[in-house]
């Protein structure tokens, strides 16, 4: 097998995907963030709930660890890569407590930003670039009740006690899914974007504060702070986005939203 290891090396975390089942890892978890370049990586797949909680870090924390690729017919996208789990360093946190325009993040994470989806789409059909940010022309938010239920079977296997390694933990599909409606301010925008949203942040958020809610006031808790506060006017938003592996589906990874100047 061609395997190209790296040594360790600094990785900013922004963002983190809902963890899905998974029958070989349990659940898996994809982590997307930038290097000190402003190149963008996706750490996948990554057991996060499973790492010890020394290792189990948060958003905007810079990481320390080893990555490698695999070989091209396992992942073709040119900024995944691979994880080692037993390596990971958590290092310096990039607050935002004394930084409501997040100056301190900038640098990193809008550093290779785009024009557009359409620019993204692009350099993923050329390049097998699969990642970045861009701030869209306009935007809309909405919420419908999932169509994809997962397997039963699967459920069934995943919760099972295992005589060794790790006890699988409770893992809860949300009913629903979380979409933005958007279009660029690109020329080739010939049309409006519909997205969905796969952050961990909106589903946590879904099941943090259903017991303050009834569902329907927590439905629109949601899109308040999805829509009216991340995008609003007194903020300079951007999309976080990355395609899907194989079938090459864009979804929003998160939203990057400090105060504008």
């Amino acid at each position: 097998m061609n395997i190209s290891k790296t040594n360790k090396e600094q990785f900013l975390v922004v963002v983190k995907t809902y963890p899905t089942p998974s029958l070989k890892y349990m659940e898996t978890v994809c982590v997307a963030g930038v290097m000190p370049t402003g190149e963008w990586r996706r750490l996948y797949p990554l057991t996060f709930r499973y790492l010890p909680y020394e290792k189990q870090f948060p958003k905007y924390n810079w990481l320390s660890l080893e990555m490698y690729k695999k070989e091209k017919k396992r992942d073709f996208r040119l900024d995944s890569y691979s994880p080692t789990g037993s390596s990971i360093e958590i290092g310096e946190m990039l607050s935002t407590k004394n930084d409501p325009y997040w100056d301190n993040r900038k640098p990193f994470v809008l550093k290779r930003n785009r024009q557009s989806l359409e620019e993204i789409v692009c350099l993923y059909k050329q390049k097998a670039i699969s990642l970045g940010t861009f701030k869209p022309k306009e935007i809309d938010f909405y919420i419908t009740k999932s169509k994809k239920q997962w397997s039963q079977k699967r459920v069934n296997q995943l919760s099972q006690l295992k005589l060794f390694g790790p006890q699988p933990k409770e893992l809860e599909q949300i009913p629903y899914e979380f979409r933005y409606k958007f279009r660029c301010d690109d020329k080739r925008c010939k049309k409006m974007h519909d997205i969905q949203i796969i952050d961990w942040e909106i589903y946590q958020s879904f099941r943090a504060w259903r017991s303050k809610y009834t569902e329907k006031e927590l439905l629109v808790k949601i899109q308040e702070k999805w829509l009216d506060q991340m995008w609003a006017s007194s903020r300079d938003s951007y999309l976080i986005v990355g395609s899907s592996f194989p079938n090459p589906t864009f979804l929003v990874l998160g939203v990057f939203w400090p105060k504008k100047k």
